[in-house]
Parts: structure tokens; C-alpha cells; sequence
């Protein structure tokens, strides 16, 4: 990790302030002090940063699943900011560079890093997880060092909203890359919060010819195919059965009704070559398994209940291959030139940020909301931004 806070004050340490988690719910504003980048690092002010699920599981448990804080720690990784200093070895960045921040570092020696899928190495330090002791802190800090490596410029014409987006949008494009779907694919997407939005419009851009979301929102489904982020959109119902054979029969029913929505070249779709995944609700697993055609592909993005009962033989027999999606790998540059470009059939990306608070101050409010569906003027909550920084972010 880059040189941090350390806790003897220097002659040349400045004083930052930082929102710090120190149990559920318990948000404090800290002085932190923050020392000149090392050679190989930029010093970077965070004005940019999208309030991530998982963070939103440490805020309100102190966990997140069964990785427990053993530390005060700060939030936040989907982000960017201003490079304000500039390590001594450093060569492509300049003061006033906007950036991206990668906030994953993987260990580069193992050889899942050398084989490029640094994104399952189990050395990988990843700021505002819990899972490496001492935690790497969070961007919720008025400035942070970072590996200039692992800093992305940005465009004169990005945003760093759109900057911000890139994170959760390196996941859609990680799951894109792992599914490997030729052109005019029929795909189907559970889950229409900000990263399924994400997934949708990854296949679409690659060139499926049927992009269906599926969500128990409609509002939600609404939204997707209202922004262009997918052809199609079907309303999950709401229904459950007492036993697992009969919430496998309404998978099988769910399955069915999707298999009606019509094609963009007309007739009904009848199977998806691909579902990717991204609630972690086993309704919606079981049901993207009965719906994938022979030799398909489901993906797992959404990380919900742990343990699941799957119809696997339904996938065994008609080789439906199971592929899980962790975070992302070599998506940066992939992910400036999605946001980067425009065009009518093209989604706005600008759209998924519903919801915006300015200073470290409202970080609580800011989670309060990230945690809803809808505000209380019954407007949608998809992605919530957190705008920080010595001075009015420049979004």
C-alpha cells in the first residue's frame, strides 16, 4: 500500500480529515496526518465517491458476512479525485491529472497475478475491506497517497462522477470478458440496482441482441429499458412456496414467462444463451438456470445468501456451465472508453447517479439513503455519490 497515516506527526505530514467506522452506525469525523507521496505514488484529493453494497453492510453491521472490523476504518473505493502531488519517480501524471482510483493491490508475485487475474489473488489489499489486517483504509478521506500504477487519467470530458463509476463498472465488464458471448446473443440479467444497470448495458454495447433485465422493481425495470441500459424488462413475482420443490416449480414458472418476452428481431426468446446473475437470491439463481439453453452460461455476480439448494442436475445434463464473477481484472481502459463515448441507442451512465451529498459531514445521511429503494419523494435510489474534497468537487 502506499505511504498512509502514520501516527507521529512530521515536519512535513499535513492534517486530513477522514470519516472513520468505528462500529454500526458510528461514523466519526478524524484528524489524520497524511505524509508527501512515496517515489512511486500520487497524492491524490478524493472529490468523487459511490457508496458501495459492501460498504453499506460494514456501516450498518461492522461486518460484512463473515469478514468481521478489527479496526476503525474508513469507507469507500469507488472513486476519484485530483492529483494534487507527484512521487519523484512518477512520469505520466501531472498535478491536476484527474483520476481513477484502482484500490485493489495484489500481491504481483503469486500466479494468479502472473496469469492476469490479479482480481482472486490471495494477497489483494483492497481499501475499505476488512478481510487484510491492518484494514487498507477507505477514500472517504479528504486526501489519500496511492500507487500511481494503479491511478487511471481520465478525459478532459469524463467526469469524476463517471470516474467513480468505473469501479462498479469493472465488474460488468470483468463478467462481459468471462462470458465471452458472440455477437446477437440473447442475454437475460436478474437484479436491476446499480451494478445489474451496469451489466445489462456491457451486453448490450458488445453486441447481444436481446439484453432482458429481470427485477421484483418495477420502477427499477422501468428505469433500464427507459435509459437504454436493456431491450427488455420482466417483473419478478413475488412468490414463494413453503418447500424447495415448490419454489423450484415456480423457478421452472418464472423460467417459462421470461421464455415469452419477445426478441428485438421478433418471436419470443424461448431460452437465454447467458443469464448473468447479480442479486445472490436463490429464487433468481434457480430460475437463471432453467432458463439458460443447452450449453449456456449463468453467472454469479451477486453476493447474497451463501448457502443455496440448485437444481444442478437441470444444469449437469445440458452442460450449463456455472461461472462466478469477483471484481475485475485489466477493466480501467475498457471502462473510460464505454463511459466516454455517446449515441442515441447508447446508455447514459450519468443517469445511475440519483443522489448526491457534498462533504465528509453528510456521509451518515449519504448511507441512510444508499441503503433504500426510493427517497421519500418516491424518486429511485441506484447509485448514491459522496462529493469531498478541500474544495467544491469539479463533477
Amino acid at each position: 500500500m502506499a505511504t498512509e497515516e502514520r501516527p507521529d506527526v512530521g515536519q512535513n505530514a499535513r492534517q486530513i480529515r477522514a470519516s472513520v467506522l468505528h462500529g454500526a452506525k458510528d461514523l466519526r469525523i478524524e484528524t489524520r496526518s497524511l505524509f508527501p507521496p512515496g517515489p512511486t505514488d500520487l497524492q491524490i484529493a478524493v472529490r468523487a465517491t459511490g457508496l458501495c453494497g459492501s460498504d453499506l453492510h460494514y456501516y450498518r453491521h461492522y461486518r460484512n458476512g463473515d469478514i468481521i472490523v478489527h479496526e476503525p476504518m474508513s469507507l469507500g473505493h469507488e472513486s476519484a479525485g485530483i492529483v494534487v502531488d507527484v512521487g519523484s519517480e512518477v512520469k505520466n501524471f501531472k498535478v491536476g491529472d484527474k483520476v481513477a482510483l484502482e484500490v485493489g493491490l495484489p500481491c504481483e508475485q503469486c500466479d494468479r497475478c502472473k496469469e492476469g487475474r490479479y482480481n482472486i489473488c490471495k494477497g489483494m489489499n483492497f481499501r475499505s475491506s476488512a478481510k487484510a489486517f491492518p484494514h487498507a483504509q477507505g477514500t472517504l478521506q479528504d486526501r489519500i497517497n496511492h500507487p500511481a500504477a494503479w491511478c487511471h487519467k481520465l478525459p478532459d470530458d469524463v467526469s469524476l462522477e463517471l470516474g467513480a463509476l468505473l469501479e462498479p463498472l469493472g465488474v460488468a465488464i470483468q463478467a462481459s470478458k468471462r462470458a465471452q458471448l458472440p455477437a446477437g446473443s440473447i442475454v437475460l440479467v436478474f437484479g436491476a440496482g446499480a451494478v445489474g444497470l451496469l451489466v445489462a448495458a456491457m451486453a448490450k454495447i458488445s453486441g447481444a441482441g436481446t439484453v432482458i433485465i429481470a427485477d421484483i422493481d418495477a420502477g427499477r425495470v422501468n428505469f433500464a429499458v427507459e435509459n437504454k441500459f436493456a431491450h427488455r424488462g420482466f417483473i419478478v413475482p413475488l412468490k414463494r412456496g413453503n418447500t424447495i420443490e415448490e419454489n423450484l416449480e415456480i423457478a421452472k414458472e418464472t423460467a417459462a414467462e421470461i421464455g415469452k418476452i419477445s426478441k428485438v428481431s421478433g418471436g419470443p426468446v424461448g431460452e437465454v444463451d447467458a443469464v448473468f446473475e447479480c442479486t445472490g437470491v436463490p429464487s433468481c439463481v434457480q430460475a437463471s438456470i432453467y432458463v439458460t439453453r443447452n450449453g449456456g452460461k449463468v453467472l454469479l455476480i451477486g453476493m447474497g445468501t451463501p448457502i443455496q439448494t440448485l437444481p444442478i442436475s437441470a444444469a449437469a445434463l445440458r452442460e450449463v456451465d456455472i461461472m462466478g464473477v469477483f471484481r475485475y481484472a485489466n477493466t480501467y481502459p475498457t471502462g473510460v472508453e464505454v463511459v466516454s463515448k455517446k449515441g442515441p441507442d447508447y446508455p447514459d451512465f450519468s443517469k445511475l447517479v440519483t443522489h448526491r451529498y457534498k462533504g465528509l459531514e453528510s456521509a451518515e445521511e449519504a448511507f441512510d439513503m444508499a441503503g433504500k429503494t426510493k427517497d421519500d419523494k418516491g424518486n429511485l435510489v441506484i447509485k448514491v455519490v459522496l462529493e469531498t474534497g478541500e474544495e467544491k468537487a469539479n463533477l
